[in-house]
């Protein structure tokens, strides 16, 4: 079974993907942590993250691994040999991020490793693209959205954990430009899959948005 699970920045996929992949028990995804591991790697090394070729070099010559946490049942994200998982959450990159994965060349390569992955059996992945681009077989496709607003304080609150003070209205901000970048971008935008059933999460919390997705593909039990 392959699930993928698309939507905006701050929707809730990739909490939402991995608790759906550990109750199925099946492999998981985050896409969108090779692109802010690409995104912190160019920052690391003084790359401009609006310069596409140089960015390839980085992406090419780049230590990743990602690694399936038996522990969380999510992604722990090694670049060069580090642990970068809580990095690559950091602002600057949040910031960079929509720009490094606008890039055509960049998305290709990205988007080929992770078709690589979905060729290797059962899989959850989130992202913005993989009902659409890397994984448009799969057996079912969610989108998740919410509110600007909403979406802004659950950012607040993830960046907050980490010891980052941010604004709700610079959130807000940022979150209405990312959409709009991500929505508009020439290669793979931002868009629901014709067939993707969506699932405002707005007024949900995460338990019943895990249960609904579950639901939906009727595997409530864990039983597909």
């Amino acid at each position: 079974m392959k699930i993928a699970i698309d939507g905006p920045a701050g929707a809730g996929k990739s909490t939402i993907a991995r608790l759906v992949a550990q109750r199925l028990g099946l492999r998981y995804l985050d896409t969108g942590a090779m692109y802010r591991a690409l995104t912190l790697a160019a920052l690391g090394r003084g790359v401009s993250c609006a310069d596409e070729d140089a960015l390839m070099k980085v992406a090419t010559s780049m230590d990743l691994e990602i690694v399936f946490d038996q522990e969380t049942k999510g992604n722990r994200i090694y670049l060069d040999g580090q642990d970068v998982t809580a990095q690559i959450r950091e602002p600057q990159v949040n910031a960079n991020v929509s720009l490094v994965s606008s890039h055509q060349k960049v998305r290709e390569y990205i988007v080929a490793l992770q078709k690589e992955i979905a060729r290797q059996g059962c899989i959850v992945m989130d992202g913005r693209d993989i009902g659409t681009v890397v994984m448009p077989d799969a057996d079912w496709k969610i989108f998740l959205y919410a509110s600007v607003e909403e979406r802004a304080r659950r950012r607040q609150r993830e960046l907050q954990r980490n010891g980052h003070e941010v604004d709700l209205p610079d959130l807000e901000a940022q979150i209405r430009q990312r959409d709009h970048f991500d929505s508009t971008r020439a290669f793979s935008p931002l868009r629901k899959a014709e067939d993707a059933i969506e699932v405002d999460t707005t007024h949900l919390s995460i338990e019943q948005v895990v249960d609904k997705v579950l639901s939906i593909i009727g595997g409530a039990d864990g039983d597909v």
